[in-house]
């Protein structure tokens, strides 16, 4: 009997959730450029690149519909509001369409509240006086389960767009667990980024059925190509059962 469950998915739909991430320190004007005709090539919504990065990516992208976003306070989130604000600023200057900040970790920690919210609004609100979207990074590698539900709350307070599971530069990423808990805590109307670990396709289509519309990969090639081939063969679906990323510590 078929299972009329089963939920078909295109190998552009898992383009279209790719943030090709081109975030490595040691990668080399000419690295960054040939990947964003990487990019380009496989459809992906955008690439995500180092802030000196953003004006060579946006001359190779400026006539593809793959986007160019950048990172701000990255990878620590301790820069002080004013400096995260310039950075957004030129990011939005120099064509970004989407920034992902990283929130001040060690003040969710401590408690500071007040400050962590007024640091992601500045930034929002900055962004989105341009029409440019904003994702949080929380780095949930480094915080509990209450401080992660806290993190959703602050930005649905201030209207960021995307809550995001980590910068990939922690100890760990995405995992089943805690993006289950973003997506539980903020509306449906904020949506949820998976990075650190989604390196295969399989991880893809599970961060699908959890609810995520983006991923952060540099494996986008086998990604793409495994999902074309699948789609091919018609058996390109989500997954019944969500099978476990990786490990958060």
């Amino acid at each position: 009997m078929a299972n009329n469950n089963i939920e078909k998915v295109t190998a552009y739909d898992i383009a279209q959730m790719i943030d090709h991430s081109l975030l490595r320190p040691d990668m080399t004007r000419q690295e960054v450029a040939e990947q964003c005709e990487i990019a380009h090539e496989y459809e992906c919504s955008t690439v995500c690149v180092k802030p000196c990065d953003v004006e060579v990516a946006q001359e190779i992208l400026k006539d593809s519909p793959c986007k160019v976003t950048s990172v701000i306070g990255f990878p620590h989130g301790s820069n002080l509001t004013e400096v995260k604000l310039l950075e957004a600023r030129r990011a939005i200057e120099q064509g970004c369409e989407e920034i992902d900040m990283v929130l001040n970790i060690d003040r969710l920690k401590s408690g500071d509240l007040d400050l962590v919210e007024a640091d992601v609004k500045a930034v929002c609100d900055i962004a989105h006086s341009s029409n440019v979207k904003v994702k949080v990074i929380f780095e949930n590698f480094y915080l509990t389960d209450d401080e992660i539900v806290v993190a959703c709350k602050l930005c649905t307070n201030v209207g960021a767009d995307w809550v995001k599971t980590s910068s990939g530069y922690a100890g760990g990423g995405a995992t089943v667990e805690d993006l289950t808990l973003m997506r539980a805590n903020t509306p449906a109307h904020i949506q949820v980024k998976a990075a650190g670990g989604v390196r295969t396709l399989d991880g893809a289509l599970t961060v699908r059925k959890i609810g995520c519309t983006r991923f952060g990969a540099t494996a986008t090639i086998k990604i793409v190509e495994e999902a074309r081939e699948r789609e091919a063969a018609g058996t390109l679906v989500l997954p019944e059962v969500v099978e476990p990323l990786g490990k958060k510590y």
